[in-house]
């Protein structure tokens, strides 16, 4: 998919955005006790070069050196609606010696998709709000991390690849060896 507006005029600006809610776990005894898991799932982007990772931005590192790419910062638990985490991007920005950005989303404690509740990622053209993607993550996949999509550019233009798998890796670094094989 050529990351274009309506009219042919190139996307300069996207931003992906996560969200999920915390898993009530059960009451026991007569007090209750119940409450939810704490679940930690985290937005990255890898930003590539030539078939190598350059740079990460994370909740460990929120901004790309050259500042193209901006996370909004750690949320540790799910709570609150809507998106939880987000990571804004600005095409035009990115260095030129960069042809690749794989969005990845991680489970930082280890739990699996399965064991999170109404989580989702998405990527998004930030002028129009319009949904370029979107994945529903819960509801039974055995795995701690997914790539969403790659961005890569081609002659000049940037387009997006729908990946939607998962691997297992906690981290975004982790995730290196998993994500290479979609790197255009």
């Amino acid at each position: 998919m050529s990351l274009r507006k309506e009219g042919g005029v190139d996307l300069t600006q996207i931003w992906m955005g996560l969200g999920w809610d915390p898993v009530p776990r059960p009451k026991r005894g007569f007090f209750g006790g119940g409450g939810s898991s704490e679940i930690d799932l985290d937005a990255s982007v890898l930003m590539f070069s030539q078939g190598q990772c350059v740079e990460t931005v994370y909740f460990g590192h929120l901004k790309s050196k050259d500042r193209s790419i901006i996370h909004s910062g750690d949320n540790l638990t799910g709570e609150g609606d809507g998106d939880d985490e987000v990571i804004s991007v600005n095409l035009a920005a990115i260095p030129p010696h960069v042809d690749n950005l794989v969005f990845v989303v991680t489970s930082y404690r280890g739990q699996t998709f399965a064991e999170v509740q109404n989580a989702y990622c998405r990527l998004i053209d930030q002028s129009t709000n319009a949904e370029l993607a979107r994945y529903t993550l819960a509801g039974g996949m055995p795995f701690t991390g997914v790539t969403m999509a790659v961005v890569h550019r081609e002659a000049g233009t940037w387009k997006m690849r729908a990946i939607g798998e998962g691997f297992n890796g906690k981290t975004a670094n982790k995730a290196i060896p998993f994500v290479s094989q979609y790197l255009a």
